[in-house]
């Protein structure tokens, strides 16, 4: 899926950018703390390593794609960097969300993958919009970009793996 392939280029350009935007010291201390913080997305259970990705159901795969994608619909409009901006972000997300959710339909028989669509609805980020010191909006925006890199990637993998369960044509290897 292109689309997928450009929003998680587009998430490793903004943390890279980010990154080399650092001082040395700051980065080992982000990278530190980091290392101790969860995404806002972690709530979503999630195929483990590669062989549960590779045993998930394509249903399972496109519902988990679908939340992850659905969770940054409001932290995206927060995110921004250098070369790329936030506008890109989230009409790509919406549009990816509505490609998803037709796969879905496609390939659900009857049953509801979302049966309370409210609860899907995740808190935008914390207390992320408060205002901080530079040090804790210079964490915050980090945070950010490293973990909408890591669910780009994820969405990418398991739209991969469905693509390749749903189109035997395709010849992929994983």
């Amino acid at each position: 899926c292109p689309l997928i392939q450009h929003l998680h280029l587009l998430a490793q350009r903004l943390f890279s950018d980010f990154e080399s935007s650092l001082q040395t010291e700051e980065q080992r201390q982000l990278n530190k703390i980091f290392l101790q913080d969860f995404c806002n997305s972690d709530y979503i259970i999630s195929p483990i390593d590669k062989h549960e990705t590779q045993r998930s159901s394509v249903l399972k795969l496109l519902s988990i794609s679908y939340r992850l994608v659905e969770s940054w619909e409001f932290p995206s409009r927060s995110l921004s960097g250098g070369s790329a901006p936030r506008i890109q972000i989230s009409p790509k997300l919406s549009e990816l969300k509505t490609g998803i959710l037709l796969l879905i339909k496609a390939n659900q028989d009857g049953a509801d993958l979302f049966p309370d669509s409210s609860a899907l609805q995740l808190a935008p980020y914390g207390n992320y919009y408060q205002s901080l010191g530079a040090d804790e909006s210079l964490r915050r925006t980090y945070e950010l970009l490293a973990c909408f890199k890591k669910d780009m990637h994820k969405v990418e993998t398991y739209l991969t793996v469905a693509k390749c369960r749903l189109s035997p044509e395709a010849n992929c290897t994983l």
